[in-house]
């Protein structure tokens, strides 16, 4: 931000406060990371006031970590797409993101929003980025591009949360969340207009750390260098991958996102190897489709049975300790009827049926055996910075079948 430009929001936000007395240049926390961790809170080190306004509860240090990532996160897809967004926030990566494309039957059976009827393209952006990997968002933090809703409220008011961030909230849809988690649910309202200092700073061990910010912008052009053979980039595939390489832009390095119509799938974060990213991304992309399964959507479970209950019952169904959920004496507590047993024939007979996929990483792929196993969960698609040394080696995997990859030449890493 120019001297000048900083100078007239310092301005306004003064403005804003003599109408506003919340408005403020710190923030207390309860304490920081961990609860031994004090004093914790967040400030403007320049003096200006903070752009943000907390509605309702006490927001923690991790919170405000998850709550402005996100809000970054939410904001260039609704920039890169011009569509809603949503991002499902844990410990300081997304557990999914998604914009606000229309659920069809199946996604909102999976995502348990079938009973909500017509949804607004907000709340669907919601749904689809808490619904993605539903064990993976419990406790979550959100973050939504627009103002919350009547019909985003209510979704989010059902589900285990930890809080809200965005940029204000209609009068009901405010009071909705303000009930939740006996009036104790956090609820943020950040400025739109705030422009953060081009260059950041942060201290690890007492010693500061200086960096000018990651403003790369992500349009279609990012995707021209086609290096395959296939050549093919449909619209949608466009889209998809500027939602894999934004949510990487926010996600703890190393990691990879699978994205399918406009919805991240599988998110590999924080992991040291490449191909670990790989495999823990699109074994979260295989369960999304397998819940989407005719076995996984007949499962007939108890009256009664909560949400979280069933979430982790389908995680187990699917994945390989099934027999946790299918043991005589068990399974009785959470079926009405005991499943057959879904083999991994079974499995993969049905993961075959998923295409169209499309794939970011936020560095290039070091060995083709990355290529491999996004195959099996249908990528079509790939963006990769590219440079590695092994790069034929890659590409001749993508052109074995008929994948289309673009060398984007950036790197995305965050910490």
């Amino acid at each position: 931000m120019t001297e000048a430009r900083r100078v007239k929001y310092s301005r306004e936000k003064k403005n804003k406060n003599e109408e506003n007395a919340e408005t403020m240049n710190e923030l207390e926390l309860k304490y920081g990371c961990n609860p031994n961790q004090k004093p914790s809170r967040i400030f403007m080190a320049d003096g200006s006031d903070l752009p943000i306004q907390v509605l309702n509860g006490r927001p923690g240090y991790i919170n405000f970590l998850d709550a402005f990532n996100g809000w970054q996160l939410v904001s260039e897809l609704k920039k890169a797409t011009g569509l809603p967004a949503a991002t499902s926030f844990k410990h300081v990566s997304p557990a999914g993101a998604a914009v606000g494309l229309p659920l069809e039957e199946t996604l909102a059976k999976i995502y348990w929003v079938d009973d909500l009827g017509e949804l607004s393209p907000l709340a669907c952006a919601y749904a689809r980025a808490r619904g993605a990997d539903r064990m993976s968002s419990f406790g979550d933090f959100i973050a939504l591009s627009d103002v919350c809703d009547v019909d985003t409220a209510r979704l989010i008011k059902r589900e285990v949360s930890d809080g809200v961030i965005a940029p204000g909230y209609e009068p009901e849809a405010l009071e909705i969340l303000k009930a939740k988690k006996k009036g104790a649910y956090n609820v943020i309202q950040i400025d739109e207009s705030y422009v953060p200092a081009p260059t950041e700073v942060k201290q690890v061990y007492g010693i500061s750390f200086e960096q000018g910010r990651n403003e790369l912008k992500i349009d279609d052009a990012f995707f021209d260098n086609i290096v395959t053979k296939e050549k093919d980039l449909p619209k949608q595939a466009k889209i998809d991958l500027a939602i894999s390489m934004i949510t990487l832009k926010y996600t703890q390095s190393n990691s990879v996102c699978y994205v399918k119509d406009g919805q991240a799938i599988g998110i590999g974060a924080g992991q040291q190897s490449r191909i670990h990213c790989t495999r823990l991304a699109g074994t979260k992309a295989d369960n999304w489709f397998l819940r989407q399964s005719p076995i996984v959507l007949d499962l007939q479970f108890v009256d009664g049975i909560g949400r979280a209950d069933r979430d982790n019952s389908i995680d187990l169904y699917i994945g390989e300790d099934y027999m946790d959920v299918l043991a005589d004496g068990v399974w009785q507590k959470i079926f009405k009827v005991k499943p057959e047993v879904f083999t991994a024939e079974k499995k993969r007979a049905w993961l075959d049926q998923m295409k169209g996929v499309a794939l970011g990483s936020d560095a290039f792929f070091p060995f083709g055996d990355n290529i491999e196993r996004a195959h099996r969960s249908g990528v079509q698609y790939v963006a990769q910075p590219g440079g590695s040394v092994r790069d034929d080696n890659v590409i001749e995997v993508c052109d074995k079948y008929g994948m289309t990859m673009c060398f984007t030449g950036i790197r995305l890493f965050h910490h």
